[in-house]
């Protein structure tokens, strides 16, 4: 909402507001069963003060336009006015109720909300800082780009066969072995996910998962049917995936939230387990490039000789989110499906961002890139680090970062609550909440160091100290 009531008019503020939100209910903008905005929230976008927004709803409920259910919040009610208008209109409330995608949990929404104000510490978001993306040189690189007219039209169904063939050979120096048509470009990792879960599984299917995971703060497979199931045990997997479809999915290198890295062994575990019970594997690479060290273990898909594992990569994490261009790698047939689903969902990913992406590939920008990024990323985790064993020791504990975005800190008492939440928001810092990756983790928030600048870190990080070490109410 971007309107605000004109000062400067002979309507008092108040008649104004009330005008602009009937408006809003005649026209349909605002159905029946729509939820209001708090009074804070109204007062803060209308920039009146709270007594005004009070008037306001008194005045709206008096009209029988708008009722307050205790507990729950402010509506457009079903009045005899609504009556009228409800012939005319869909009961949009109704159908959104009803359809198939699961929303967010609602401390996503507000994480999804907040982190676009400028005025908030962002301490937990995935998105590198504007600080760290390679602007001027992507600026220069645009105007070096020769492009044929035909490969900034419409995409061919697997993606530009430029990028396709320069990933090959890029995915080839990690041993992993990928011809063209076994790569499809994606909109991002998370569109290859909601991919998977639409072209390669069915409904009631299990997707398996190991806890805390980043699946429980997205829906993709959820939305379309299947069970997403944690699990301790390989003794689990081998009892229930006999009984139902399955997949499993895994992030090994960097895990979000964790910021954890398996073993080599742990991978070649896990990959003969799934073959035994032929299960295949997702394996979630985006953080790989990201290890600080550049020593960790190759992905489980270079281990893989059967099609066993779904290969995902992106450069959302390395280079741009805004460039919307990740990958996936897998048998012939799989990527066949998935592009042809894709072909019927977005009918390609953005021509000129993929010419750009394999532009920096093949001219060796990508890999200079991420060895200034990675040097960057390191000081800003030590940076983060050396605050935690100052103002948390004894509070928390944590392991050292050793590449990626993440610490995953814990903090010794269950209070990462939706209340402590709220009350950093408050105080203008977000977090990303254990439970949010596991509902029932009160113990853990994820930290990111990549966003927030040196100063933002400190007072966000001493804004939590502040608040878990206060006494309670």
């Amino acid at each position: 909402m971007n309107w605000k009531p004109n000062r400067n008019s002979h309507l008092s503020l108040h008649v104004q507001i009330i005008d602009w939100i009937k408006e809003r209910i005649k026209t349909g903008e605002w159905t029946i069963g729509t939820k209001l905005p708090s009074q804070r929230k109204l007062a803060e976008l209308f920039e009146v003060n709270r007594s005004t927004i009070i008037h306001v709803l008194e005045e709206l409920t008096a009209d029988e336009l708008i009722e307050t259910k205790p507990g729950s919040g402010t509506y457009v009610c079903n009045n005899s006015w609504n009556v009228l208008l409800k012939s005319k209109q869909p009961h949009w409330e109704k159908h959104i109720s009803e359809s198939i995608h699961e929303p967010n949990y609602h401390t996503i929404q507000l994480i999804n909300e907040f982190e676009h104000d400028s005025r908030i510490i962002r301490l937990g978001t995935g998105e590198l800082s504007p600080a760290l993306l390679p602007v001027s040189t992507i600026e220069e690189s645009l105007k070096e780009i020769k492009l044929h007219p035909r490969e900034i039209g419409y995409s061919e169904p697997k993606g530009s066969l430029k990028l396709r063939a320069a990933l090959s050979q890029h995915l080839k120096r990690r041993q992993l072995q990928a011809s063209p048509e076994n790569i499809l470009i994606v909109s991002g990792a998370l569109q290859a996910l909601q991919l998977i879960s639409l072209g390669l599984l069915q409904r009631g299917s299990i997707v398996w998962q190991k806890a805390p995971s980043y699946l429980n703060s997205v829906h993709p497979f959820q939305s379309a049917g299947m069970e997403v199931v944690s699990y301790n045990q390989d003794e689990q997997l081998k009892n229930r995936s006999k009984l139902r479809q399955s997949i499993l999915y895994t992030v090994p290198t960097l895990h979000n939230p964790t910021g954890s890295t398996q073993s080599l062994e742990e991978r070649k575990q896990l990959l003969s387990l799934c073959k035994s019970l032929q299960i295949p594997i997702i394996e979630d690479d985006v953080y790989h490039e990201l290890n600080f060290e550049d020593c960790a273990p190759p992905a489980i898909k270079s281990l893989d000789d059967t099609g066993q594992v779904l290969y995902v990569g992106s450069v959302s994490k390395t280079l741009s989110p805004g460039l919307r261009i990740g990958w996936m790698v897998g048998p012939q047939p799989v990527i066949d499906r998935l592009a042809d689903i894709k072909m019927q969902t977005d009918y390609g990913s953005s021509a000129i961002s993929q010419q750009l992406v394999a532009h920096w590939i093949e001219t060796g920008l990508y890999e200079n890139h991420l060895i200034s990024l990675r040097k960057k990323l390191q000081s800003r985790a030590s940076f983060m680090h050396s605050l935690l064993l100052k103002h948390f020791q004894g509070l928390a504990t944590w392991n050292e970062p050793t590449g990626g975005f993440y610490i995953w800190l814990k903090l010794n008492h269950p209070i990462v609550n939706k209340q402590l939440f709220l009350k950093l928001l408050k105080q203008q810092v977000l977090i990303n909440p254990g439970y949010i990756y596991q509902s029932s983790d009160y113990h853990h928030l994820r930290l990111s160091y990549v966003y927030s600048d040196f100063k933002q870190i400190e007072e966000g990080l001493l804004t939590l100290k502040k608040l878990i070490t206060a006494p309670s109410d």
